[in-house]
Protein backbone atom coordinates (compact mmCIF):
# COMPACT_ATOMS: atom_id res chain seq x y z
CA UNK A 1 0.00 0.00 0.00
CA UNK A 2 1.27 3.80 -0.70
CA UNK A 3 1.92 5.27 1.95
CA UNK A 4 -0.95 6.87 4.19
CA UNK A 5 -0.24 9.96 4.23
CA UNK A 6 0.15 10.59 0.43
CA UNK A 7 -3.03 8.22 0.13
CA UNK A 8 -4.98 10.96 2.95
CA UNK A 9 -3.22 13.85 1.06
CA UNK A 10 -5.26 12.71 -2.40
CA UNK A 11 -8.40 12.23 -0.64
CA UNK A 12 -8.67 15.43 1.32
CA UNK A 13 -8.09 17.13 -1.55
CA UNK A 14 -11.07 15.33 -3.36
CA UNK A 15 -13.07 16.55 -0.40
CA UNK A 16 -11.93 19.85 -0.30
CA UNK A 17 -13.12 20.55 -3.79
CA UNK A 18 -16.51 19.53 -3.45
CA UNK A 19 -17.17 21.21 -0.41
CA UNK A 20 -15.46 24.45 -1.79
CA UNK A 21 -18.09 24.77 -4.31
CA UNK A 22 -21.01 24.67 -1.50
CA UNK A 23 -20.14 28.29 -0.89
CA UNK A 24 -17.98 29.29 -3.55
CA UNK A 25 -20.82 30.14 -6.07
CA UNK A 26 -23.04 32.14 -3.84
CA UNK A 27 -20.43 35.42 -4.10
CA UNK A 28 -21.13 34.85 -8.20
CA UNK A 29 -24.72 35.38 -8.06
CA UNK A 30 -24.98 39.26 -8.44
CA UNK A 31 -22.90 38.98 -11.62
CA UNK A 32 -25.10 36.59 -12.83
CA UNK A 33 -27.70 38.77 -12.79
CA UNK A 34 -25.60 41.57 -14.41
CA UNK A 35 -24.04 39.87 -17.45
CA UNK A 36 -26.76 36.63 -17.67
CA UNK A 37 -29.84 38.21 -16.79
CA UNK A 38 -30.49 36.03 -14.25
CA UNK A 39 -34.20 36.26 -12.13
CA UNK A 40 -34.11 35.53 -8.30
CA UNK A 41 -35.45 32.21 -9.12
CA UNK A 42 -32.83 31.60 -11.32
CA UNK A 43 -30.20 32.11 -9.06
CA UNK A 44 -32.25 30.19 -6.73
CA UNK A 45 -31.91 27.55 -8.85
CA UNK A 46 -28.17 28.13 -10.07
CA UNK A 47 -27.51 27.20 -6.09
CA UNK A 48 -30.20 24.70 -5.50
CA UNK A 49 -30.44 22.39 -8.81
CA UNK A 50 -26.68 21.46 -7.36
CA UNK A 51 -28.03 20.61 -3.74
CA UNK A 52 -31.41 18.46 -4.89
CA UNK A 53 -29.10 16.30 -7.62
CA UNK A 54 -26.50 16.12 -4.59
CA UNK A 55 -28.83 14.99 -1.59
CA UNK A 56 -31.08 13.00 -3.54
CA UNK A 57 -28.36 10.62 -5.25
CA UNK A 58 -25.80 10.19 -1.99
CA UNK A 59 -26.86 7.57 -0.59
CA UNK A 60 -26.87 5.51 -4.00
CA UNK A 61 -23.76 6.20 -5.23
CA UNK A 62 -22.71 5.33 -1.61
CA UNK A 63 -24.16 2.02 -1.66
CA UNK A 64 -23.11 1.23 -5.30
CA UNK A 65 -19.27 2.47 -4.38
CA UNK A 66 -19.32 0.05 -1.89
CA UNK A 67 -20.44 -2.97 -4.17
CA UNK A 68 -18.49 -1.97 -7.17
CA UNK A 69 -14.98 -0.27 -6.15
CA UNK A 70 -15.05 3.26 -4.03
CA UNK A 71 -11.79 3.91 -5.50
CA UNK A 72 -13.24 3.60 -9.43
CA UNK A 73 -16.23 5.84 -8.18
CA UNK A 74 -14.61 8.74 -6.32
CA UNK A 75 -12.17 9.05 -10.03
CA UNK A 76 -15.68 9.11 -12.00
CA UNK A 77 -16.85 11.41 -9.73
CA UNK A 78 -14.09 13.60 -10.33
CA UNK A 79 -13.88 13.48 -14.36
CA UNK A 80 -17.90 14.52 -13.80
CA UNK A 81 -17.94 17.13 -11.46
CA UNK A 82 -14.54 18.79 -13.33
CA UNK A 83 -16.14 18.74 -17.01
CA UNK A 84 -19.41 19.65 -15.55
CA UNK A 85 -18.18 22.57 -13.74
CA UNK A 86 -15.89 23.80 -16.74
CA UNK A 87 -19.18 23.45 -19.17
CA UNK A 88 -20.85 25.80 -16.53
CA UNK A 89 -17.77 28.31 -17.27
CA UNK A 90 -19.02 28.52 -20.58
CA UNK A 91 -22.96 28.60 -20.73
CA UNK A 92 -24.50 31.56 -22.08
CA UNK A 93 -28.05 31.04 -20.35
CA UNK A 94 -28.87 30.81 -16.98
CA UNK A 95 -30.71 27.83 -18.08
CA UNK A 96 -27.61 25.99 -19.14
CA UNK A 97 -25.70 27.12 -16.14
CA UNK A 98 -28.47 25.33 -13.94
CA UNK A 99 -27.98 22.39 -16.04
CA UNK A 100 -24.53 22.31 -15.53
CA UNK A 101 -24.59 22.47 -11.63
CA UNK A 102 -27.03 19.62 -11.66
CA UNK A 103 -24.31 17.64 -13.28
CA UNK A 104 -21.79 18.96 -10.85
CA UNK A 105 -24.39 17.90 -7.93
CA UNK A 106 -23.64 14.61 -9.47
CA UNK A 107 -20.20 13.94 -9.78
CA UNK A 108 -20.21 15.61 -5.80
CA UNK A 109 -22.60 12.29 -4.90
CA UNK A 110 -20.48 10.26 -7.08
CA UNK A 111 -17.19 11.78 -5.30
CA UNK A 112 -18.17 13.05 -1.58
CA UNK A 113 -18.84 9.47 0.00
CA UNK A 114 -15.71 8.19 -1.14
CA UNK A 115 -13.68 10.19 0.34
CA UNK A 116 -14.82 9.38 3.72
CA UNK A 117 -15.28 5.47 3.37
CA UNK A 118 -12.26 5.23 1.85
CA UNK A 119 -10.38 7.07 4.92
CA UNK A 120 -12.10 4.14 6.90
CA UNK A 121 -11.17 1.39 5.34
CA UNK A 122 -7.38 2.52 5.21
CA UNK A 123 -7.09 4.00 8.53
CA UNK A 124 -8.85 1.27 10.06
CA UNK A 125 -7.20 1.51 14.21
CA UNK A 126 -9.82 3.84 16.58
CA UNK A 127 -7.04 6.33 17.00
CA UNK A 128 -5.20 7.06 13.56
CA UNK A 129 -8.92 6.88 12.05
CA UNK A 130 -9.87 9.73 14.57
CA UNK A 131 -6.78 11.83 13.23
CA UNK A 132 -7.89 11.24 9.86
CA UNK A 133 -11.31 11.72 10.20
CA UNK A 134 -10.39 14.71 12.35
CA UNK A 135 -8.46 16.30 9.13
CA UNK A 136 -11.35 15.20 6.70
CA UNK A 137 -13.96 17.48 9.00
CA UNK A 138 -11.13 20.43 9.23
CA UNK A 139 -10.95 20.32 5.59
CA UNK A 140 -14.78 20.86 5.00
CA UNK A 141 -15.51 23.19 7.47
CA UNK A 142 -11.69 25.28 5.79
CA UNK A 143 -13.35 24.90 2.02
CA UNK A 144 -17.13 25.93 3.18
CA UNK A 145 -15.49 28.95 4.79
CA UNK A 146 -12.88 30.35 2.26
CA UNK A 147 -15.53 29.64 -0.70
CA UNK A 148 -16.29 33.30 -0.33
CA UNK A 149 -12.12 33.65 -0.35
CA UNK A 150 -11.51 32.31 -3.13
CA UNK A 151 -14.88 33.15 -5.10
CA UNK A 152 -14.48 36.75 -4.09
CA UNK A 153 -10.64 36.69 -5.85
CA UNK A 154 -11.71 35.39 -8.37
CA UNK A 155 -14.51 37.86 -9.63
CA UNK A 156 -12.45 40.56 -8.15
CA UNK A 157 -9.65 39.70 -11.00
CA UNK A 158 -12.03 37.84 -13.78
CA UNK A 159 -15.40 37.61 -14.50
CA UNK A 160 -18.21 35.13 -12.91
CA UNK A 161 -17.32 32.07 -15.57
CA UNK A 162 -13.81 32.22 -13.66
CA UNK A 163 -15.79 30.87 -10.76
CA UNK A 164 -16.86 27.65 -12.55
CA UNK A 165 -13.71 27.27 -14.62
CA UNK A 166 -11.09 27.04 -11.30
CA UNK A 167 -12.18 24.19 -10.31
CA UNK A 168 -11.95 21.91 -13.56
CA UNK A 169 -8.30 22.47 -13.42
CA UNK A 170 -8.37 21.15 -9.46
CA UNK A 171 -10.99 18.48 -9.93
CA UNK A 172 -7.75 16.87 -12.14
CA UNK A 173 -5.10 17.10 -9.96
CA UNK A 174 -7.18 15.69 -7.23
CA UNK A 175 -8.15 12.78 -9.74
CA UNK A 176 -4.58 12.05 -10.58
CA UNK A 177 -3.51 11.96 -7.18
CA UNK A 178 -6.52 9.63 -6.04
CA UNK A 179 -5.12 7.68 -9.15
CA UNK A 180 -2.29 7.38 -8.24
CA UNK A 181 -2.01 6.82 -4.87
CA UNK A 182 -4.92 5.04 -3.32
CA UNK A 183 -5.90 1.57 -3.50
CA UNK A 184 -8.79 0.28 -4.41
CA UNK A 185 -11.33 -0.72 -2.25
CA UNK A 186 -14.92 -2.55 -2.25
CA UNK A 187 -17.34 -4.62 -0.08
CA UNK A 188 -16.21 -8.01 -1.10
CA UNK A 189 -19.32 -9.92 -0.02
CA UNK A 190 -21.09 -7.35 -1.99
CA UNK A 191 -24.47 -9.01 -3.56
CA UNK A 192 -26.69 -7.46 -6.15
CA UNK A 193 -27.44 -3.58 -5.99
CA UNK A 194 -31.01 -3.15 -4.16
CA UNK A 195 -32.38 -1.38 -6.88
CA UNK A 196 -35.80 -1.10 -4.87
CA UNK A 197 -33.74 0.71 -2.13
CA UNK A 198 -31.51 2.79 -4.79
CA UNK A 199 -34.99 4.39 -6.25
CA UNK A 200 -36.80 4.81 -2.85
CA UNK A 201 -34.18 6.13 -1.06
CA UNK A 202 -33.40 8.41 -4.07
CA UNK A 203 -36.71 9.67 -4.29
CA UNK A 204 -36.85 10.36 -0.45
CA UNK A 205 -34.02 12.51 -0.69
CA UNK A 206 -35.33 14.08 -3.19
CA UNK A 207 -38.74 15.30 -2.66
CA UNK A 208 -37.36 16.60 1.05
CA UNK A 209 -34.90 18.77 -0.07
CA UNK A 210 -37.01 20.09 -3.16
CA UNK A 211 -39.83 20.98 -0.14
CA UNK A 212 -37.45 22.49 2.06
CA UNK A 213 -36.04 24.65 -0.64
CA UNK A 214 -39.30 25.74 -1.58
CA UNK A 215 -41.05 26.04 1.98
CA UNK A 216 -39.97 29.51 2.71
CA UNK A 217 -41.47 31.02 -1.34
CA UNK A 218 -45.03 28.69 -0.54
CA UNK A 219 -45.10 29.13 2.97
CA UNK A 220 -44.21 26.15 5.46
CA UNK A 221 -48.09 25.61 6.39
CA UNK A 222 -49.02 26.29 2.75
CA UNK A 223 -50.77 22.90 1.03
CA UNK A 224 -47.95 21.96 -1.12
CA UNK A 225 -45.46 22.05 1.43
CA UNK A 226 -47.35 19.78 3.81
CA UNK A 227 -47.84 17.43 0.81
CA UNK A 228 -44.40 17.53 -0.04
CA UNK A 229 -43.23 16.34 3.74
CA UNK A 230 -46.05 14.33 4.05
CA UNK A 231 -45.03 12.64 0.71
CA UNK A 232 -41.62 12.22 1.58
CA UNK A 233 -43.01 10.88 5.01
CA UNK A 234 -44.44 7.99 3.54
CA UNK A 235 -41.77 7.48 0.78
CA UNK A 236 -39.04 6.52 3.83
CA UNK A 237 -41.47 4.45 5.24
CA UNK A 238 -41.42 2.78 2.38
CA UNK A 239 -38.25 2.51 2.55
CA UNK A 240 -37.78 1.53 5.81
CA UNK A 241 -39.87 -1.03 5.31
CA UNK A 242 -38.11 -2.26 2.14
CA UNK A 243 -34.78 -2.65 3.67
CA UNK A 244 -36.38 -4.83 6.49
CA UNK A 245 -37.48 -7.39 4.10
CA UNK A 246 -34.57 -7.05 1.58
CA UNK A 247 -32.15 -10.30 1.72
CA UNK A 248 -29.37 -8.04 0.96
CA UNK A 249 -30.75 -4.26 1.65
CA UNK A 250 -28.48 -1.48 0.81
CA UNK A 251 -28.66 0.20 3.80
CA UNK A 252 -29.09 -2.14 7.27
CA UNK A 253 -31.63 -0.01 8.69
CA UNK A 254 -31.45 -1.40 12.20
CA UNK A 255 -28.14 0.68 12.40
CA UNK A 256 -30.19 3.42 13.68
CA UNK A 257 -30.98 1.17 16.82
CA UNK A 258 -27.01 2.37 17.57
CA UNK A 259 -27.32 5.75 19.16
CA UNK A 260 -23.58 6.22 18.46
CA UNK A 261 -25.00 6.25 14.70
CA UNK A 262 -28.02 7.90 14.91
CA UNK A 263 -27.59 10.27 17.87
CA UNK A 264 -24.35 11.54 16.44
CA UNK A 265 -26.32 12.06 12.80
CA UNK A 266 -28.89 14.12 14.33
CA UNK A 267 -25.31 16.33 15.84
CA UNK A 268 -24.13 16.69 12.51
CA UNK A 269 -27.87 17.87 11.23
CA UNK A 270 -27.60 20.70 13.94
CA UNK A 271 -23.66 21.41 13.45
CA UNK A 272 -24.99 21.87 9.81
CA UNK A 273 -27.98 23.78 10.33
CA UNK A 274 -26.00 26.47 12.20
CA UNK A 275 -22.97 25.98 9.99
CA UNK A 276 -24.94 27.26 6.24
CA UNK A 277 -27.13 29.29 8.79
CA UNK A 278 -24.00 31.38 10.05
CA UNK A 279 -22.48 31.83 6.35
CA UNK A 280 -26.28 32.87 5.16
CA UNK A 281 -26.10 35.51 7.91
CA UNK A 282 -22.73 36.87 7.88
CA UNK A 283 -22.15 37.42 4.74
CA UNK A 284 -24.95 39.69 4.60
CA UNK A 285 -24.25 41.27 7.68
CA UNK A 286 -20.55 41.91 6.11
CA UNK A 287 -21.35 43.00 2.47
CA UNK A 288 -24.43 45.17 3.09
CA UNK A 289 -24.53 46.56 6.58
CA UNK A 290 -20.41 46.66 6.88
CA UNK A 291 -20.19 47.53 3.52
CA UNK A 292 -17.14 45.08 2.47
CA UNK A 293 -16.73 43.59 -0.78
CA UNK A 294 -16.93 39.90 -1.89
CA UNK A 295 -12.89 39.49 -1.10
CA UNK A 296 -12.67 41.81 1.91
CA UNK A 297 -15.95 39.41 3.00
CA UNK A 298 -14.51 36.14 2.42
CA UNK A 299 -11.23 37.57 4.47
CA UNK A 300 -13.04 38.41 7.33
CA UNK A 301 -14.38 34.83 7.67
CA UNK A 302 -11.06 33.15 7.84
CA UNK A 303 -10.81 33.16 12.11
CA UNK A 304 -14.13 30.62 11.10
CA UNK A 305 -12.22 28.41 8.79
CA UNK A 306 -8.82 28.68 10.97
CA UNK A 307 -11.00 27.59 14.17
CA UNK A 308 -12.75 24.76 12.96
CA UNK A 309 -9.61 23.25 11.26
CA UNK A 310 -8.22 23.25 15.09
CA UNK A 311 -11.29 22.10 16.83
CA UNK A 312 -12.12 19.20 14.27
CA UNK A 313 -8.18 17.62 14.72
CA UNK A 314 -8.61 18.33 18.05
CA UNK A 315 -12.08 17.23 19.19
CA UNK A 316 -11.58 13.81 17.81
CA UNK A 317 -8.35 13.11 19.27
CA UNK A 318 -10.19 14.88 22.55
CA UNK A 319 -13.38 12.03 21.92
CA UNK A 320 -10.98 9.02 21.78
CA UNK A 321 -10.07 10.03 24.97
CA UNK A 322 -12.64 11.88 27.23
CA UNK A 323 -15.59 10.64 25.31
CA UNK A 324 -17.50 11.56 21.91
CA UNK A 325 -20.66 12.64 24.42
CA UNK A 326 -18.30 15.17 26.28
CA UNK A 327 -16.89 16.86 23.57
CA UNK A 328 -19.62 16.82 21.29
CA UNK A 329 -21.53 18.42 23.47
CA UNK A 330 -18.91 20.89 24.23
CA UNK A 331 -19.20 22.01 21.04
CA UNK A 332 -23.26 22.28 20.49
CA UNK A 333 -22.71 24.46 23.92
CA UNK A 334 -20.13 26.76 22.13
CA UNK A 335 -22.26 27.27 19.21
CA UNK A 336 -25.17 27.83 21.34
CA UNK A 337 -23.16 30.45 23.85
CA UNK A 338 -21.95 32.35 20.60
CA UNK A 339 -25.38 33.12 18.80
CA UNK A 340 -26.67 33.87 22.10
CA UNK A 341 -23.39 36.31 22.34
CA UNK A 342 -24.17 37.94 18.86
CA UNK A 343 -27.86 38.28 19.18
CA UNK A 344 -26.93 40.18 22.36
CA UNK A 345 -23.93 42.59 20.96
CA UNK A 346 -25.11 43.22 17.10
CA UNK A 347 -25.09 46.04 15.74
CA UNK A 348 -23.16 48.19 12.78
CA UNK A 349 -20.94 49.29 14.17
CA UNK A 350 -19.50 46.69 16.39
CA UNK A 351 -15.93 46.12 17.09
CA UNK A 352 -14.29 43.71 14.83
CA UNK A 353 -12.13 42.53 17.25
CA UNK A 354 -15.63 41.49 19.08
CA UNK A 355 -16.66 40.18 16.07
CA UNK A 356 -13.26 37.72 15.49
CA UNK A 357 -13.34 36.28 18.93
CA UNK A 358 -16.87 35.39 18.26
CA UNK A 359 -16.58 33.96 15.04
CA UNK A 360 -13.19 32.03 17.29
CA UNK A 361 -15.90 30.42 19.50
CA UNK A 362 -18.53 29.48 16.52
CA UNK A 363 -15.41 27.97 14.45
CA UNK A 364 -14.25 25.43 17.22
CA UNK A 365 -17.88 24.61 18.63
CA UNK A 366 -18.12 23.82 15.06
CA UNK A 367 -14.73 21.03 14.74
CA UNK A 368 -15.75 20.04 18.21
CA UNK A 369 -19.41 18.89 17.54
CA UNK A 370 -18.98 17.43 13.66
CA UNK A 371 -15.17 15.79 13.30
CA UNK A 372 -16.14 13.82 16.46
CA UNK A 373 -19.75 13.22 15.57
CA UNK A 374 -18.46 11.68 12.09
CA UNK A 375 -16.10 9.56 13.52
CA UNK A 376 -18.62 8.65 15.66
CA UNK A 377 -20.86 7.57 12.65
CA UNK A 378 -18.00 5.90 10.72
CA UNK A 379 -16.72 3.96 13.67
CA UNK A 380 -20.34 2.32 14.36
CA UNK A 381 -20.73 0.75 10.83
CA UNK A 382 -18.86 -2.05 9.39
CA UNK A 383 -15.89 -1.47 7.12
CA UNK A 384 -17.47 -3.28 3.97
CA UNK A 385 -20.44 -1.06 4.26
CA UNK A 386 -18.25 2.22 4.22
CA UNK A 387 -19.40 3.94 1.52
CA UNK A 388 -23.24 3.85 2.68
CA UNK A 389 -22.22 5.14 6.09
CA UNK A 390 -20.48 7.66 4.91
CA UNK A 391 -23.53 8.80 2.18
CA UNK A 392 -25.74 9.02 5.92
CA UNK A 393 -23.11 11.21 7.06
CA UNK A 394 -22.68 13.61 4.03
CA UNK A 395 -26.97 12.99 3.84
CA UNK A 396 -27.18 14.72 7.28
CA UNK A 397 -24.66 17.32 6.92
CA UNK A 398 -26.52 18.55 3.70
CA UNK A 399 -30.20 18.40 5.08
CA UNK A 400 -29.00 20.08 7.75
CA UNK A 401 -27.53 22.80 5.92
CA UNK A 402 -30.51 22.74 3.50
CA UNK A 403 -32.84 23.42 6.31
CA UNK A 404 -30.57 26.02 8.04
CA UNK A 405 -30.77 28.23 5.24
CA UNK A 406 -34.53 27.75 4.54
CA UNK A 407 -35.69 28.06 8.37
CA UNK A 408 -33.55 31.08 9.22
CA UNK A 409 -34.01 32.36 5.96
CA UNK A 410 -37.94 32.60 6.28
CA UNK A 411 -37.60 34.22 9.69
CA UNK A 412 -35.56 36.61 8.65
CA UNK A 413 -37.44 37.28 5.66
CA UNK A 414 -40.44 37.91 7.96
CA UNK A 415 -38.99 39.72 10.88
CA UNK A 416 -36.89 42.40 8.59
CA UNK A 417 -40.30 42.92 6.05
CA UNK A 418 -42.13 43.43 9.18
CA UNK A 419 -39.63 46.02 10.98
CA UNK A 420 -39.13 47.99 7.85
CA UNK A 421 -42.85 48.10 7.11
CA UNK A 422 -43.23 49.97 10.88
CA UNK A 423 -39.89 52.16 10.27
CA UNK A 424 -39.93 53.00 6.90
CA UNK A 425 -40.09 56.51 6.02
CA UNK A 426 -43.45 57.27 4.90
CA UNK A 427 -42.04 59.57 2.09
CA UNK A 428 -40.70 56.53 0.13
CA UNK A 429 -42.99 56.22 -2.97
CA UNK A 430 -45.17 53.05 -2.93
CA UNK A 431 -42.50 51.18 -5.47
CA UNK A 432 -39.70 52.29 -4.05
CA UNK A 433 -40.61 50.37 -0.67
CA UNK A 434 -41.72 47.35 -2.53
CA UNK A 435 -38.05 47.07 -4.13
CA UNK A 436 -36.92 47.35 -0.47
CA UNK A 437 -38.94 44.70 1.05
CA UNK A 438 -37.58 42.22 -0.89
CA UNK A 439 -33.72 42.20 1.32
CA UNK A 440 -31.67 44.39 2.33
CA UNK A 441 -29.48 44.74 -0.86
CA UNK A 442 -32.59 45.83 -2.57
CA UNK A 443 -33.26 48.48 -0.06
CA UNK A 444 -29.71 49.33 -0.23
CA UNK A 445 -29.97 49.86 -3.91
CA UNK A 446 -33.06 51.72 -3.70
CA UNK A 447 -31.65 54.06 -1.45
CA UNK A 448 -29.04 54.75 -3.74
CA UNK A 449 -31.51 55.26 -6.55
CA UNK A 450 -33.49 57.62 -4.42
CA UNK A 451 -30.37 59.93 -3.75
CA UNK A 452 -29.17 60.05 -7.37
CA UNK A 453 -32.92 61.45 -8.29
CA UNK A 454 -32.05 64.56 -5.50
CA UNK A 455 -33.73 62.83 -2.18
CA UNK A 456 -30.23 61.83 -0.76
CA UNK A 457 -31.80 62.50 2.92
CA UNK A 458 -34.77 60.51 2.11
CA UNK A 459 -32.54 57.79 0.71
CA UNK A 460 -29.86 57.67 3.80
CA UNK A 461 -33.16 57.49 6.00
CA UNK A 462 -34.38 54.59 3.82
CA UNK A 463 -30.47 52.82 4.06
CA UNK A 464 -31.24 53.26 7.88
CA UNK A 465 -34.30 51.66 8.43
CA UNK A 466 -33.30 48.42 6.33
CA UNK A 467 -29.84 48.13 8.16
CA UNK A 468 -31.89 48.35 11.33
CA UNK A 469 -34.76 45.83 10.09
CA UNK A 470 -31.77 43.74 9.27
CA UNK A 471 -30.01 43.71 12.13
CA UNK A 472 -33.26 42.91 14.48
CA UNK A 473 -33.80 39.82 11.86
CA UNK A 474 -30.25 39.01 12.44
CA UNK A 475 -31.22 39.24 16.66
CA UNK A 476 -33.96 36.76 16.08
CA UNK A 477 -32.27 34.41 14.08
CA UNK A 478 -29.52 33.91 16.13
CA UNK A 479 -31.63 33.31 18.66
CA UNK A 480 -33.42 30.61 16.80
CA UNK A 481 -30.30 28.57 15.67
CA UNK A 482 -29.00 29.45 19.33
CA UNK A 483 -31.71 27.79 20.40
CA UNK A 484 -31.50 24.41 17.93
CA UNK A 485 -27.80 24.26 19.13
CA UNK A 486 -28.84 23.95 22.69
CA UNK A 487 -31.52 21.42 22.01
CA UNK A 488 -28.75 19.62 19.99
CA UNK A 489 -26.30 19.64 23.58
CA UNK A 490 -29.63 18.01 25.82
CA UNK A 491 -30.36 15.64 23.25
CA UNK A 492 -26.25 14.48 22.97
CA UNK A 493 -26.07 14.58 26.71
CA UNK A 494 -29.60 12.41 26.10
CA UNK A 495 -28.97 9.77 23.78
CA UNK A 496 -25.01 10.02 22.35
CA UNK A 497 -22.76 7.17 24.12
CA UNK A 498 -19.35 8.23 25.53
CA UNK A 499 -17.27 5.69 23.85
CA UNK A 500 -18.16 2.69 21.46
CA UNK A 501 -19.38 -0.50 22.35
CA UNK A 502 -16.49 -3.24 23.31
CA UNK A 503 -15.89 -5.27 20.19
CA UNK A 504 -17.63 -8.37 20.75
CA UNK A 505 -20.91 -6.60 20.68
CA UNK A 506 -20.10 -3.49 18.02
CA UNK A 507 -21.68 -2.55 15.03
CA UNK A 508 -19.02 -3.94 12.72
CA UNK A 509 -21.05 -7.24 13.65
CA UNK A 510 -23.91 -6.38 13.02
CA UNK A 511 -25.28 -8.81 9.85
CA UNK A 512 -27.72 -8.44 7.18
CA UNK A 513 -31.41 -10.57 7.36
CA UNK A 514 -29.20 -13.08 4.62
CA UNK A 515 -26.27 -12.97 6.51
CA UNK A 516 -28.40 -14.35 9.47
CA UNK A 517 -29.89 -16.84 7.60
CA UNK A 518 -26.73 -18.35 6.73
CA UNK A 519 -25.64 -18.39 10.01
CA UNK A 520 -28.62 -20.34 10.88
CA UNK A 521 -28.57 -22.66 8.35
CA UNK A 522 -24.75 -23.20 9.18
CA UNK A 523 -25.73 -23.55 12.74
CA UNK A 524 -28.66 -26.04 12.55
CA UNK A 525 -26.14 -28.05 9.92
CA UNK A 526 -23.31 -27.99 12.97
CA UNK A 527 -26.50 -29.31 15.57
CA UNK A 528 -27.52 -32.40 13.43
Amino acid sequence: MKSKTMILVALLAAAFLVNLDTTLVNVALPALVRQLHATTTQLQWVVDSFNLVFAALLLTFGSLSDRFGRKGMLLAGLIVFGAASLAGGFTTSPAQLIAARSVMGLGAAMTFPSTLSLISNVFTERTERARAIGLWGAIAGVAIAMGPIVGGWLLEHYSWAAVFIAMAPVAAVAAIGVALVVPTSKDPDAAAPDIAGLVLSSATMALLVFTVIEAPAAGWGAARSVAGFAASAALLAAFIVRERLAAHPMLDVRLFRNMRFSAASGAVTVSFFALFGFIFLMTQYFQFVRGYGPLSTGVRLLPVALSVGIGSVAGTQLAVRAGTKLIVTIGLVATAVFYGWVAATTSSTLSYGVIAVQMVLYGLGMGLTSAPATESIMGAISRRQAGVGSAVNDSTRLIGGTLGVAVLGSVYASVYASRLTATMPVRVPGPVAAIAHQSVGAAYAAAGRLATLGQPALGQALQHASANAFLRGLTVDCLVAGGVAAVGALLAVLFLPSHPASPAEGPHDVQTPAQLETAAAAHSGRQS
